[in-house]
């Protein structure tokens, strides 16, 4: 059956809200045009005559959302719920329709994701495009599926950037609402002795579980398909939440049970405006070690108190 796609076209100084109301309609298949940054992005990561001329020619003061509807649901609601959000959030937008086959949309984004390097000792490559590593960082291949998560993403980067910090060698480590796996592969590639990944989408958990695999790391990988901690036994040493605010304090009521003594809580994917929200959430349980930010992004690592 045939998917609706949702474009959704902003002023690129709104992308990052934009995108993030547009991931709270539809959780899956979405991926953004983000072309501000073209020129920091071509000097770091590829020479520029190797950048495709079409690329040059984009519209650098906007960016294009999409997003993808199922057959099952009703994609004039998910239409409704974005336009009252971007006029609430006083944020310019045109949205178009289109019908998609779902082929299509699981194969669209992958001409936007290209290898990346992250932190000091990451680089996330695509299975079909290949990176020269002269500075030996530790590979990170990945095939992300219809499942979130390429690592392009601030909120993802500065996750992994946490990771590099606090994954330590033989800890454990869970990644709440694992998507495509980047976050459980990279703490395993780092060093964690074992991670459990857990998502609600079925398709997320078995993404994960492949890109263990193909990093050499799927046996010390456990997928569990469930709603945030439900179905999770044990603690950890590393707990990281890439979501949103909403499910991040949601979470935050009793993610202590999950934490080993001197465990670290990795908390991503908070727009600026909500990260007073979520440290009233976790204030009086935690107290805030670090702090990360990128284009209006926010992380935060805390221990408990």
């Amino acid at each position: 059956m045939d998917w609706t796609e949702v474009k959704i076209t902003v002023d690129a100084k709104d992308v990052d809200l934009a995108g993030a109301i547009a991931h709270m309609a539809v959780p899956y298949g979405i991926y953004i045009e983000d072309y501000s940054h073209l020129m920091e992005d071509v000097e770091e990561v590829a020479h520029i005559d190797s950048v495709d001329s079409e690329l040059l020619k984009k519209d650098r003061t906007k960016a294009v959302i999409h997003i993808y509807v199922s057959p099952e649901e009703n994609s004039k609601e998910a239409v409704a719920f974005l336009t009252e959000r971007y006029t609430s959030a006083g944020i310019k937008n045109k949205i178009e329709t289109d019908i998609c086959v779902q082929e299509d949309w699981m194969n669209n984004w992958r001409k936007y994701f290209h290898p990346v390097k992250v932190g000091k000792k990451l680089l996330i490559q695509p299975d079909w495009e290949k990176a020269d590593n002269p500075e030996g960082r530790i590979v990170l291949d990945m095939e992300p599926g219809a499942a979130f998560g390429t690592g392009t993403h601030e909120t993802t980067r500065l996750c992994m950037q946490f990771l590099e910090d606090y994954v330590k060698p033989d800890c454990s480590m869970l990644d709440v609402g694992c998507g495509s796996g980047i976050l459980s592969v990279a703490g395993l590639l780092l060093g964690a002795k074992r991670a459990t990944g857990v998502d609600i989408d079925p398709l997320a958990v078995k993404t994960t579980k492949q890109n263990a695999e193909r990093n050499n790391v799927g046996s010390r990988f456990t997928g569990v398909c469930g709603s945030l901690t439900e179905k999770i036994s044990g603690k950890f040493d590393v707990v990281a939440a890439n979501i949103v605010a909403d499910v991040i304090i949601e979470l935050s009521k009793d993610i202590e049970k999950y934490l080993a003594p001197g465990a670290v809580y990795i908390m991503s994917g908070i727009i600026s405006e909500r990260e007073k929200d979520v440290k009233n959430a976790i204030e009086g349980k935690f107290s805030i070690i670090s702090r990360r930010e990128e284009n209006g992004w926010v992380a935060l690592a805390a221990k408990l108190t």
